[in-house]
Order: structure tokens, then sequence, then C-alpha cells
């Protein structure tokens, strides 16, 4: 047999080789328990399998290799690869540091230096709460065949490479061998990750699992802005906690990739090749702040086999760095499915604006706001002439009201009286409703800005004036722009020639809107609620501009017909 050298040894005798043999039971059923505290798993009863040899356990799990042989000396060169203690290690980079255990080869922490959560720390994407309920991220998980040891549990020998960006553990008791690799680089969040198990020759298929919760722990009601993620035939599609309330659930396919994401951050596998992956999606309940009341957290299992080779990505939903790393992965960022052909160019404007002209995201979403604005003042200019031949024909549409008081709604004449109305409209020119035509064009771009701020990093934090973050609700104890918004609405409506036909109890509750508006804006992102409120103060200089210029037009109201006509 060769050595580590390549040179040939002198072949051992069949006795000094069964003593050899012996005396390596002995040490490992006598001493190994002193030592590592830790169990030898009962025999197999199936046929004999050589394990791999001590030399072959530190090599990738492609070149490891285990050869089936009739003879019964198959645990000659076993011997036990463990650690006698628990063993941190620390990757750590310009962009992030990832701290590993050598206890079930798992992450303990994964934090995102250029990142803060809301306590204004070093955003931290490992839920810690979910340590003492689940084994840690990126841990051995089986679904049919389980080993013999709970490797979760299992103290593996870490192996650090020279440049401290990468590491191997191992694991072996003779019979069961696992293996698990991670490499890193300086300057990139993509790693590369390959793992293997092996149980009396026969390899296990198993998933790496990242479970309890992924992402900024910090957030209002986190757990529901978890979900697994995985790419197949071009499109996204989602898990969620509840999906696997009555256990895991798998699925299974040619992804371009699979893991678990929140809002702005994810962790992905990307496999190597075609090979089909498999994506487990758990639910586990781990305490929540701040009351501590048990969640339910979404869980991601990705494997593709006994062999696992992945490109991981742990890091931000940046439309940039996802490009750079995998132009799939753009698609983790949902523009929303309705509106995202507004909603993705609306971001692009915003971000080319804030690049090239603004510096700061508060100022370009106001100059977008007044582009799109004046964009639209055509819908906006026939809305307001409209609304100004409606003021003029208030006296036609009063005399016609007047003409049919009275009536129900049932009443056959009702119907003549809406026909007299609209023949009115039809004649001077007039859309009834055209006066809606401003408030219907900011709804899909009111959609599409709630989508950005919801998605996109970039504005995650981003601070203009006086609020701190965009993404986020004002944090003062009286928040300003929803109370300007109350204001300027009410100038909005005040400004506004009143329609014509309206009853005046309908005309005083629609003076209760801007509070209504005021009321559900209190609770939305800083930057929404600056786009409403910039639209609003562009709405009220344009119907300035409109009631000075433009004069309400004169109609000639009908004459009534005379009785002796009506007589012929």
């Amino acid at each position: 047999m060769p050595d580590n050298n390549g040179k040939n040894k002198k072949e051992l005798s069949t006795e000094m080789r069964l003593l050899i043999a012996f005396v390596l039971m002995g040490l490992v059923l006598f001493v190994t328990p002193y030592l590592y505290k830790t169990a030898n798993p009962p025999a197999s009863k199936g046929p004999d399998v050589t394990p791999l040899k001590t030399a072959d356990v530190g090599k990738p799990p492609a070149l490891a290799t285990a050869v089936a042989r009739k003879e019964p000396e198959a645990a000659e060169d076993a011997a036990p690869v463990q650690a006698a203690k628990e063993e941190i290690f620390v990757v750590d980079t310009p962009l992030f540091r990832a701290t590993f255990s050598n206890r079930g080869a798992s992450v303990r922490s994964w934090i995102l230096k250029k990142y803060k959560d809301l306590n204004g720390k070093q955003l931290e994407l490992v839920n810690q709460p979910a340590l003492a309920k689940v084994p840690g991220p990126l841990t051995f998980e089986f679904r049919d065949q389980h080993p013999a040891v709970d490797l979760a549990l299992a103290l593996f020998a870490a192996k650090p490479t020279s440049d401290n960006l990468g590491i191997d553990y191992e694991y072996s008791d003779g019979k069961l061998i696992a293996h698990k690799s991670f490499r890193f680089t300086n300057n990139s969040y993509l790693a590369q990750v390959s793992s293997e198990v092996i149980q009396n020759g026969v390899q296990i298929p198993h998933v790496l699992a990242w479970r309890g919760g992924f992402g900024d722990p910090t957030i209002h009601n986190a757990a529901s802005a978890e979900r697994n993620v995985f790419s197949a035939d071009g499109r996204l599609k989602t898990k969620v906690a509840k999906d696997a309330k009555n256990g895991p659930v798998a699925e299974s396919g040619a992804f371009a990739f699979a893991g678990i994401e929140d809002s702005f951050f994810a962790s992905v596998f990307l496999p190597k090749g075609t090979a089909n992956v498999d994506l487990v999606t758990y639910s586990d309940s781990i305490p929540a702040p701040p009351d501590g009341k048990e969640v339910a957290y979404v869980g991601a299992g990705v494997g593709s086999g006994a062999i696992n080779q992945f490109s991981l990505f742990v890091g931000p939903k940046d439309s940039d760095i996802l490009r750079q790393v995998d132009p799939r992965l753009e698609q983790l960022i949902d523009w929303g499915r309705f509106f995202g052909f507004i909603a993705k160019p609306l971001f692009f404007a915003l971000n080319w604006t804030n690049d090239r002209l603004t510096h700061n995201f508060g100022w370009a979403i106001v100059l977008v706001t007044i582009a799109i604005n004046i964009l639209t003042f055509p819908f906006r200019l026939t809305s307001l002439r409209s609304s100004k031949k409606m003021q003029a024909l208030q006296p036609e549409v009063a005399r016609i009201n007047e003409k049919f008081k009275g009536l129900g709604i049932r009443d056959p004449k009702k119907a003549e009286q809406n026909q007299e109305m609209m023949a009115l409209y039809k004649k001077h020119g007039v859309n009834p409703v055209g006066g809606c035509v401003p408030m219907l064009l900011q709804i899909p771009f009111f959609i599409a800005y709630y989508t950005v701020l919801t998605v996109a990093i970039e504005l995650r934090g981003a601070e203009w004036l006086w609020v701190h973050d965009l993404s986020r609700p004002e944090q003062l104890a009286i928040r300003a722009l929803p109370v300007l918004l109350i204001v300027t609405q009410f100038l909005t409506q005040k400004l506004t020639p009143p329609s014509p036909g309206v009853d005046p109890s309908q005309q005083k509750m629609m003076m209760l809107m801007p509070l209504v508006l005021g009321f559900m804006f209190y609770y939305a992102s800083a930057g929404l609620v600056l786009y409403w409120l910039t639209g609003n103060l562009v709405a009220i200089a344009q119907q300035w501009i409109m009631n000075r210029v433009t004069k309400v037009p004169v109609i000639e109201a009908a004459r009534p017909v005379s009785k002796s006509k009506r007589r012929t």
C-alpha cells in the first residue's frame, strides 16, 4: 500500500496484520471512551465493508472512496477522527464575520458588517434564541436514512486553512464518516460548501439546514417576513412556516437556487451542475421578542444527495451584488406581480437620481415624484377643466334634480333623470368621473413605491432630514410627515372645485378623508408618506395656478318650455 510520500511499504504478514488489528480494536474499545466520551455505534449486520482509510478522511468528498471486500478485515485501518472539546473558528472579512463551532460543524453567528439592525448594532442573521432549541445553521439533517450518531452533537475535528478563510470538518468513529468544508474570499458574500456522509461504506443522502429563522430579528413580527425560496422554471416560488406545520415538507427539482430569506437578506445555495436539488421546509417554535412568546419560524434544508457541492450566498438582496454573483439571483427581489412593471423602473429612477443628483434617497423621492406629476399633468389638466365645466353646470344639474325631487331609487322615473343628466354632460363634453382621474393615477405609483420601500435594500436605513430610515415609520413621538400630509390634503380638497349635485352632507363626509388618510399613513414607512406628501404639494401648486388662469365657463341655461307649446 502506498504511504503518504508515494513509496511502497513492505507487505505485512497475515499474523502481524491480525495482531495490529486486535491492538487497534482494543485501543478503540477501551481508550476512546475515556478520551472522547463517545460510544461506538453497534456493528452492522450487513456485508463487511471497509470504511475510509484514515489517510483518506482529510480529502475532499469527491476523492474519498470506500471499497467493499469479502475478507473480515474491514476495520484494520479504522480510527476515530473527533475532537475532545468544543472549538470555535471565526471567518472575519471586510463584509461579514461568521462564527463556526465544531459541535455539529455548525454556524453560531453570521454578522453583516455593513448593515445594522433596529438597535443600531451590526446585523446578526442567526436567530440567537433559536440555538437553544434547534441545531445551528448548516448542520446535517436527514430525512429517510439516519446515521447511528447524531451529527448535530458530534465534535468534529477542525482543520482551518492557512489563510483563515476556510475550514474542513471531519468526524469518524470507524463506521460513520462525515465531512464538511467551507471556503470564503475576502470581498465577496459567496462561499463554497461541500459535504458528504458515509456509514458502513454506504453514502447517506442529507441536507444542510438553516433552522429557527433568518434575517433581521429586530423588525416587527420578523417571523412573518421570513420564507423559503427556490427558483424553478425561471420563476421564484416560496414556502412559509405554515406549510410545514404538520412536519417537514420537501420540494425537489432542477432549481437554479434554493434557501431562506427575509425582506432584505438571503441565504441561498446555488448547485454546481444540473443535478436535482431538495429543499426541505421546517417549522420551529422559537421565543420571539419582546415578550418571549413562541412563534413559528421557517427553516430551510438544501441538499442534492449524499455528496453536496454548492456555492452559498449569504448577504444583502442588493441588485448590483446579486447580479455580480449570479444574474439568476435577481429573482430574489420581488417587485410584485401586478405593478412590478412600474416598481422596478421606479427603483432604477430613484437609484439613478440618488447616485447622480441628490446623493440622498429622501430628496430622490421628492424629485422623482415631482417628475411623475409633471408627466401625468396632461391627465390632471383634463380633470381640472372637467371640474370647471362641472362647476358651471351646477345650476342645470340643480334644475334637473329639482324636477325629479323626491323620487325613490327604484322609481321608474329615476332612469329618466339619469338620462337627462347624461345628455347634459354629453352636450357640454363633461366627464362626470373626470375628477377621480388624479387619484386613480396615484394608486399604481403608490403601490410601486410601497413595493420599492419593502424590498429595495438600498432604501433600508436611508436618512432624510430628521428621518433615520425611509423604509420604516418615523421614530418621533408625534410623526411630522403624516401631520403635514393631513394639512396638505385639506388644502387640496379646499382648492378643488366641488362636484355639482353632491349632497352637502356628503361633502362634509369628504372633508374627513384627510383624517382617514392621515391615520392610514401614520403607520406607513416615511418614504411612502413623503411620496404622497410631495404629490399633494405639487397638486396644490397646479390647482392654484389653474384656478388663477382658468375661468369658469359660462353655460347658457336651458329655457323653460312654455305652457302653449306643451299643449300643442
